[in-house]
């Protein structure tokens, strides 16, 4: 199984990017998927999910409004939406798969991750 990410760079407050997934070597459309962010000197931490058929999503507190996951089945690609970025959203950020059924807000449900692409915005 492979995860690559991809659309992170630098930016400035208030602008957006857009994080891709791309999967490979597993049935993607039958797992549920998340993104999680790691900040500097902080835990790694939940940012949104999305069951395996995009119906339900969910996001953390502190992006709720802002961000937007979504995916592509039939491209084997994730995605996350981030609008309106703010100082505070700098980390790198990782997407996860997992064949687990709930659960999707912690770290230890997800079965493989991705290298991370990071994120720096300046205010």
């Amino acid at each position: 199984v492979q995860l690559v990410e991809s659309g992170g760079g630098f930016v400035q407050a208030g602008d957006s990017l857009r994080l891709s997934c791309v999967a490979s070597g597993r049935a993607f459309s039958k797992d549920a998927m998340g993104w999680f962010r790691q900040g500097p000197g902080k835990e790694r931490e939940f940012v949104a999910s999305i069951s395996w058929s995009g119906g339900s999503t969910y996001y953390a507190e502190s992006v709720k409004g802002r961000f937007t996951v979504s995916r592509d089945n039939a491209k084997n690609t994730l995605y996350l939406q981030m609008n309106n970025l703010k100082s505070e959203d700098t980390a790198v950020y990782y997407c996860a798969e997992t064949s687990a059924g709930s659960y999707w807000d912690r770290p230890d449900t997800y079965e493989y991750w991705g290298q991370g692409t990071e994120v720096t915005v300046s205010s």
